[in-house]
């Protein structure tokens, strides 16, 4: 009777992870992994990501963080627009929510943009289909600080400016 007890006691302990494991695919990692299963294709993985992360989060002074990207190469399913957004709205998670999606006429090309607040940073999650392509991407942003970025390369035209200005204050 005591190893039936410890034979079920093993069973139990040994599922517990498997059921943990099983129920934690969200986020990025399960987006990419339920994506995968769905339409039967592999996705490639960038290697060293955190590397390249890191490097990226330097580079930019802290604008730019949390890089990951997955990529599907010769992604040849047929798409429904619906179903792939309520893939990705399900295996994100609370937080995020959709700001951009646009699907064309057959679906051939799709993209999803999700956004979500991480303190003073945001979150983007990235989904687009072109053609026989699919490419995942999630990142965190300082928006603040690429602001500031962008704006060093905007370029004023002085007069097409002024005489736009004084159009405006005529008015």
């Amino acid at each position: 009777m005591k190893t039936l007890a410890c034979i079920a006691i093993c069973a139990i302990v040994l599922m517990v992870p498997v059921a943990v494991l099983a129920g934690s695919g969200s986020g990025f990692d399960g987006v990419v992994t339920t994506l995968e299963h769905r339409y039967h294709a592999h996705a490639t993985r960038i290697p060293f990501m955190g590397l390249i992360s890191l490097v990226a989060h330097k580079a930019s002074s802290g604008g730019v963080s949390g890089l990951h990207v997955a990529e599907f190469d010769e992604f040849t399913a047929q798409v429904d627009g619906d179903e792939l957004n309520k893939l990705v709205e399900e295996k994100l998670g609370d937080g995020w929510q959709r700001i951009i999606r646009d699907t064309s006429k057959h679906g051939a090309n799709q993209t999803l943009i999700f956004t979500r607040p991480e303190g003073n940073r945001m979150g983007l999650f990235i989904v687009d289909l072109d053609g026989h392509e699919m490419n995942v991407v999630q990142i965190s942003v300082d928006p603040e600080h690429l602001n500031q970025s962008i704006g060093q390369y905007d370029h004023h035209n002085g007069d097409a400016d002024h005489t736009a200005d004084s159009d405006s204050d005529s008015d």
